[in-house]
């Protein structure tokens, strides 16, 4: 199957998105029947991602857990759907990890904001991510500043956590892990001021 933006026009089944995928030269991202496909990054976009999974990836070395690429799709079910979105990173723990085509079932995700894909990293794709029952962490982070964007499981819910600054540090819940925004933006180049919106954390 070649996936060309045409693929929009028609619904197109998750076995023919998967077959397609497996032999397709760019990403694309699945929602309920629909075929996207996905931009580059700038180098910082890059960057940071790379930092994040060399960071997760000694950290979690020996455990039964695993931080994985940007290759690595995740699927999202639910009533109205299935979706396929590939994070930045993820870290997903278990037998889950054997699957080849696909991981559902993800304690972290993280999500490197840019211009092109903000309004749906912060809208579509993060509500997607809360709705996956393993769930623990979304991270989206800024790519121009030293900000994270944490929304972390509490028993109601997700509560938004904003850390900024390179001596911030998020911590996480698998294995004691801890991301700081000093490694995650090491050597990366800010060529813009933090917004005022994040100010202050969002309770």
């Amino acid at each position: 199957m070649n996936l060309t933006g045409s693929e929009k026009l028609r619904s197109v089944s998750v076995a023919d998105y998967l077959a397609g995928e497996a032999v397709a030269r760019r990403k694309h991202e699945y929602v309920d029947g629909q075929i996207y496909a996905m931009v580059g990054g700038r180098y910082a976009h890059n960057l940071i991602a790379s930092n994040v999974l060399i960071e997760l990836g000694w950290q979690l070395k020996g455990t039964p857990c695993r931080a994985l690429n940007s290759d690595s799709k995740l699927r999202i079910q639910t009533a109205a759907g299935v979706s396929f979105y590939y994070p930045d990173a993820s870290v997903v723990c278990g037998e889950n990890i054997r699957t080849d085509d696909f991981q559902d079932a993800p304690g972290i995700v993280v999500e490197v904001l840019s211009p092109s894909t903000r309004r749906i990293d912060e809208g579509e794709k993060l509500q997607a991510y809360m709705k996956l029952p393993s769930l623990q962490v979304c991270i989206l982070l800024e790519q121009d500043f030293p900000t994270a964007v944490v929304h972390r499981r509490i028993e109601s819910g997700f509560r938004q956590e904003i850390l900024q600054g390179l001596d911030a540090v998020i911590a996480l819940p698998t294995n004691n892990v801890h991301l700081p925004l000093a490694a995650i933006y090491a050597e990366v180049k800010f060529i813009a001021e933090p917004e005022e919106s994040y100010g202050k954390e969002n309770g």
